[in-house]
């Protein structure tokens, strides 16, 4: 069975949007492993008026670390999926928290345009048919200088962490999402991070995207070896945009 793309993946995302916010609470670290993601990013708050953009934003829990960490900031909230957007916009938002339906591939036709001073992608990059032309999207939005985080389960390339990261897959989270009638999607999650790259090798992707400074960070508990952080910078400097 081909993995989920495209419309196929944000049906399958709709679904699911009324137990996601269940399902993630569930696993250990998740919130706190966002906050940390996006504290990564190296913005300060200090800076002033701060242009964000959470690509892949879900049902708002990367919007909501991005919220606590950036307090000041000017939050742009993408996804493509309109039910797991409908619950994300629907939780309580401070003033400058905003928004919009949209794939990643296609921010323009929506509206949603640069120069951003940061991007943070959660669990997108390996559910999007073409990482290589999101991440040109990607850099084309941020300002020189701008910064990039992606937090995403891409394993470390031993088969230890794969076996554990199958495991809890098999064992925990395809039994309660296919009680639930979302097995097609989560057995897709599951495959996503098995095919997609591993951390050394998206990090080579995000440098030949051009951007610098790249660096693969790890993430503790069960996570480790699973889960990353990849941080990078757009070239330039910030003052070259004024900002």
């Amino acid at each position: 069975m081909p993995l989920l793309r495209d419309e196929g993946l944000a049906a399958a995302f709709d679904h699911a949007s009324r137990s996601y916010d269940t399902l993630v609470a569930a696993n250990p670290g998740y919130h706190a492993h966002l906050r940390r993601s996006a504290r990564r990013l190296g913005l300060s708050h200090s800076r002033g008026a701060l242009r964000v953009l959470d690509l892949g934003c879900g049902t708002g829990a990367s919007t909501a670390a991005l919220a606590t960490v950036l307090p000041d900031a000017e939050i742009t909230a993408v996804d493509a999926s309109a039910g797991m957007l409908e619950r994300a916009a629907g939780k309580p938002w401070r003033d400058g928290v905003t928004f919009v339906q949209a794939p990643a591939e296609r921010l323009a036709e929506a509206g949603v345009r640069g120069p951003f001073d940061a991007v943070f992608a959660a669990y997108l990059f390996r559910n999007v048919a073409d990482p290589d032309a999101v991440l040109d999207a990607v850099r084309e939005a941020l300002a020189p200088g701008g910064r990039l985080a992606v937090h995403e389960y891409t394993l470390s390339g031993r088969a230890a962490h794969r076996a554990v990261w199958t495991g809890v897959c098999r064992g925990l989270v395809l039994p309660v999402a296919t009680a639930l009638g979302d097995g097609t999607l989560y057995r897709h999650l599951w495959r996503s991070v098995v095919e997609f790259d591993t951390a050394s090798d998206f990090a080579a992707r995000v440098r030949s995207a051009g951007f610098q400074d790249v660096r693969a960070l790890p993430l503790p508990g069960w996570q480790t070896g699973i889960t990353h952080t990849i941080v990078a910078r757009r070239p330039g400097t910030a003052a070259e945009t004024g900002r």
